[in-house]
């Protein structure tokens, strides 16, 4: 099997509470993709074709016969002449270096062999985990590890053999799949007509404007939008005029519209276009923006004038991570620059308009460290973190007194991770300090060097609200003048919870709630909210068969469902909610040390297909990995495969975050030596799937992960072949 070779993705941090909305609209070129790989999945879990009995297509090469880079060109033709005539064209083998291998184990610096061949330290899982405390000792001295195929890593994918391979590749999939043509358009068009092309986000309220953004039928990008508030009267009044809207391209959402940023227009001529981060000023007259003209992930900065669009600031030279924000006022951003690496590195303050260089801040020489920027909400304070995998320390720029410079928060500490919220003069800090399994939310002055001046934020009983214990985890703390808005996970799935503070100047804790929703499993997390003095939150909401919707909670009374507004759902054309159903259960893991969460999907009339004993087409997805979590979210272009009769199933299995940082660390979790996990669990809940539940059969059952996931998949395949009739692995690690 091919792997290592696709889009590396850098793990970017959530952004900010203040951050608009920068989400990019699907584009047809994606939809087709999607189109693709779905009607892959269906031919081959429903259906008896030679795509589904070929093993090259599940990635094991057959035969012995070599491929010469000389006749890439020719096989995309000749393959695809064989298909036509109803031949099928071999597989393409790639050449195997019998000598080559890597040496796993204890290697001394000065050893040829420590370095790569692009001049880095090879990263060893088994390096790593003994400098992690794993007890597990390493290799010494080391052993060689086959790497047969090691000739294929081509970080500049330039190398004319790999490029040829790979254009084989493609062609010999394209051979195979040209059947399916028909049904691919089909299938695509379905999609299609299932989503809303002309829509718009929900409106969100900041210092006398709406600001949200538009997709438009035809059209691949946004436009950016903002609207006056309605002066007097009814403070709400925006929201039913927003309803109101009809639907089309050329009318405005809400009176006074303009686009402050059309991102169609400035992809116009450009090979790639995506833009960073989009910023209004303290005083909203200007937008900086960072934008991607190459899509090596390197972004310019830009300053315009939010009336006219016309630019005031740029430095054609300046190179950066796409991450800016603003200081106290109009006159100054800050912005993170990269190493050759592309590991964000350093800080700089940039004057708008000055001739003078931009001002470096503060520069991560540790290579192990990613830097990231963030404002507070209250707009106080500029972050600067720098973070590994475990260790992490934040410095800030006290934005009333800049001149004062750069002061740090707690300074770095070993395996211990923090991140800093600042309300009422009071740092709070999410942090696994103490080797807690979870992270604690604690509370200290908002003084430099305060590590030891954290304590626990506990309720008007005196209790912790997050100790960082197995049940409860917090991922994020947003406070508003009057409540924080805490986000988490417990018992498997998306939490909210309102913190209560007795007065806007305290960071005592009042009252402490949990929000409370009307299904089993469901995906929650904050919507758009730019204004720090707002009485209410607004939240993002749905589920496996229910459409997206944002719905705005008042922060006074937030358990009261009646007092809930639903500010705008999504519409899905032709959709039927009551056709679907969708359960949430688990699986024991095979060591019985674990209760794995399984999350299901399928048209009601298909289950019951199932209680009278049929199997059915079944597609499995799984990713477990980084601590992130596969959620119970809609996707509509998933009813293609629901409404031809498949069961779509989510394993939330070890290595992400679902049950809590303890699901994805040591000792249990699937971290280092631990990753094992990942695919034990997966395979266990495909065994459940065709021998104890029995919804379906191996001859039924395909499985599908991405990126890490597909590493996920390559190994589930190699474990247990004989469960799964197809597997899809998109771009695997």
């Amino acid at each position: 099997m091919i792997s290592g070779f696709g889009v590396h993705a850098h793990k970017i941090p959530p952004p900010s509470p203040a951050a608009l909305d920068m989400s990019l609209s699907v584009s047809p070129y994606v939809s087709r993709r999607l189109a693709f790989s779905v009607v892959q999945t269906l031919a081959v879990a429903a259906s008896t074709t030679a795509l589904a009995t070929s093993s090259a297509f599940l990635g094991f090469p057959r035969g012995n016969r070599q491929l010469s880079s000389a006749s890439s060109p020719l096989r995309m033709s000749a393959a695809t002449d064989a298909a036509a005539a109803g031949v099928l064209p071999a597989a393409p083998v790639a050449r195997r270096e019998e000598g080559r291998s890597v040496l796993a184990g204890r290697l001394d610096p000065a050893d040829p062999a420590y370095l790569g061949h692009n001049g880095q330290p090879l990263a060893r899982q088994s390096e790593a985990a003994a400098q992690a405390g794993s007890a597990s000792a390493l290799l010494d001295p080391p052993v060689p590890v086959p790497d047969p195929y090691g000739w294929m890593r081509d970080e500049e994918r330039t190398d004319p053999e790999v490029l040829a391979h790979l254009g084989a590749e493609n062609a010999y999939t394209e051979a195979l799949t040209a059947h399916l043509g028909g049904l691919r358009d089909k299938l695509y068009g379905e999609m299609l007509a299932g989503i809303v092309e002309t829509d718009h986000t929900v409106p969100a309220p900041r210092g006398g404007y709406l600001y949200y953004s538009r997709t438009y039928e035809g059209r691949s990008y946004r436009g950016m939008c903002r609207a006056p508030l309605p002066e007097g009267g009814d403070a709400d009044a925006w929201i039913e005029r927003a309803r109101e809207w009809d639907g089309t391209s050329g009318s405005p959402v809400l009176p006074g519209e303009r686009v402050y940023l059309d991102m169609n227009e400035l992809a116009e001529g450009k090979p790639y276009c995506a833009t960073g981060q989009v910023r209004a000023s303290p005083s909203q007259d200007l937008l900086a923006y960072s934008v991607d003209f190459s899509g090596d992930e390197v972004c310019g900065l830009y300053v315009a004038n939010m009336e006219s669009g016309a630019v005031v600031d740029h430095d054609p030279d300046l190179e950066c991570t796409g991450q800016v924000q603003w200081g106290a006022d109009d006159s100054q951003v800050y912005y993170l620059t990269m190493d050759e690496q592309k590991r964000p590195y350093r800080m700089y303050r940039r004057t708008i308009g000055s001739d003078e260089p931009d001002e470096l801040i503060f520069q991560e020489d540790d290579e192990l460290y990613w830097m990231n920027l963030q404002k507070s909400f209250d707009g106080r304070y500029i972050f600067v973190s720098s973070q590994s995998k475990e260790t992490a320390e934040v410095h800030y720029v006290d934005l009333s007194d800049p001149a004062a410079g750069l002061r740090c928060v707690a300074k770095r500490r070993r395996k211990v991770l923090y991140n800093v919220r600042h309300r009422a003069g009071s740092w709070f800090i999410t942090s696994n300090v103490g080797g807690t399994p979870n992270m604690k939310l604690m509370v200290s002055p908002a003084v430099p060097d305060s590590e030891d001046l954290w304590e626990d934020v506990v309720d008007e009983n005196g209790d912790a609200v997050f100790n960082g214990a197995y049940d409860r985890s917090i991922s994020g703390l947003t406070s508003f003048r009057s409540h924080s808005v805490a986000t988490g996970r417990e018992g498997g799935l998306p939490q909210v919870w309102v913190l209560n503070h007795p007065g806007e100047e305290s960071s005592e804790v009042a009252g402490f709630v949990q929000l409370g929703f009307n299904e089993d499993a469901y995906d929650v997390g904050l919507g758009s909210n730019l204004d720090c003095g707002a009485n209410h939150v607004v939240l993002s909401y749905d589920s496996l068969v229910t459409p997206s919707s944002s719905i705005r909670v008042p922060l006074g009374a937030p358990t009261d469902l009646s007092k809930r507004t639903v500010l705008k759902e999504q519409v899905v054309p032709g959709y039927d909610k009551a056709q679907y159903a969708c359960e949430r259960t688990t699986v024991k893991s095979r060591d019985g040390s674990a209760d794995i969460p399984v999350s299901l999907v399928y048209r009601a009339d298909v289950m019951e297909k199932v209680k009278a004993g049929e199997t059915v087409p079944t597609h499995l997805y799984g990713y477990g990995s980084y601590g992130a979590c596969m959620e119970a979210s809609f996707r509509g272009t998933r009813r293609t495969l629901l409404d031809r009769g498949m069961v779509y199933v989510i394993a939330h299995v070890r290595g992400g975050g679902e049950m809590g940082r303890q699901w994805y660390e040591e000792p249990n979790g699937a971290k280092y030596l631990c990753k094992k996990n990942t695919f034990t669990d997966f395979v266990d809940v495909a065994r459940w799937l065709t021998e104890d539940r029995k919804i379906t059969s191996p001859s039924q059952l395909s499985c599908e992960g991405r990126s890490a996931g597909g590493l996920l998949i390559g190994a589930s395949i190699n474990e247990a072949p004989e469960l799964f009739k197809m597997a899809l692995l998109g771009v695997p690690l």
